[in-house]
């Protein structure tokens, strides 16, 4: 597995989104830490969650509970792993997503994270999505505090545009360690906010990189530039794809969503996939 730098801290070029594990149609626990178990054995060492990662309105910190448990189950205890948690989104329950980017709120959410990850500081701690109710200044500067206070020790944002990311660069003192954007064959309107990542030497994290839960198996029937570069190849589109998210830049880091330990394998191995110019410039157009 090649590696990547998030902050200054290495880790490996494919992450694992854990979402898919905790969300709607998540398989049982046992599946679900065979599925942490297989990324760590592919030499996975970033695991992204959240405290919104759950189905049930109960059930808050639902993904963080069950990474927590299964790297505590691995026999390398997780050793090296950084795990990546997010604040200021909620689920009531009903399917729908709200959001709340209080600075208390965040604050007391990192707390509670804190608590269900069993660690004295978070690895990465990033804020989920924008509160138009709140400025955008005041939701950052809840992570600059983190930062200060030794909470967290490392801050990100998601969902942000460049103005939030040059404002969350700013209010965080140039400490912002990365960006979680949608990013995607399908979604590919984030490519002004990965060059300016690049430009900020922040690392950029492609969520739903293969195009989501419902559209990742259909990849390559839906591009056919990836499917053709992958016949040649003799592997997966998802291959491909991944592959190609990371010769865009060195500051990408996809974090593909898997809730079985085939496709880890599969996204872990478009690490080693080396493209050529003209299969990247064939999948640019495509």
């Amino acid at each position: 597995m090649h590696n990547r730098s998030i902050g200054g801290r290495t880790v490996s070029a494919i992450g694992l989104g854990a979402m898919p594990m905790s969300i709607e149609g998540r398989p049982d626990r046992s599946r679900a830490t065979a599925t942490v178990h297989a990324a760590l054995d592919e030499g996975i060492t970033l695991i992204d969650t959240a405290d919104a990662y759950h189905r049930d309105a109960d059930e808050v910190g639902h993904n963080e509970s069950l990474i927590a448990e299964a790297l505590a189950a691995a026999k390398t205890a997780g050793d090296g792993v950084l795990v990546a948690t997010k604040g200021g989104h909620l689920r009531p329950g009903d399917g729908t997503w709200t959001l709340d980017g209080r600075p208390e709120y965040l604050k007391r959410a990192c707390e509670e994270s804190l608590s269900r990850l069993g660690v004295e500081a978070i690895g990465l701690y990033q804020f989920h999505r924008p509160d138009p109710g709140v400025d955008y200044a005041e939701s950052v500067g809840a992570l600059a505090e983190l930062l200060d206070e030794g909470k967290i020790l490392m801050a990100g944002i998601s969902n942000a545009d460049p103005d939030q990311i040059r404002s969350a660069h700013k209010v965080l003192g140039g400490r912002l360690a990365s960006v979680q954007n949608q990013f995607s064959p399908k979604f590919r309107s984030s490519e002004p906010e990965l060059r300016l990542c690049e430009e900020l030497g922040v690392a950029f994290l492609p969520w739903s990189p293969l195009g989501g839960i419902r559209e990742a198996a259909d990849l390559g029937s839906r591009y056919s530039a990836f499917a053709a570069v992958a016949e040649t190849r003799g592997v997966s589109p998802q291959r491909v794809c991944l592959a190609w998210m990371l010769a865009k830049s060195p500051v990408v880091v996809p974090i593909p969503g898997s809730s079985r330990p085939e496709t880890v394998h599969d996204s872990a191995l478009g690490a080693d996939l080396q493209l050529s110019d003209e299969e990247i410039a064939r999948l640019d157009r495509a």
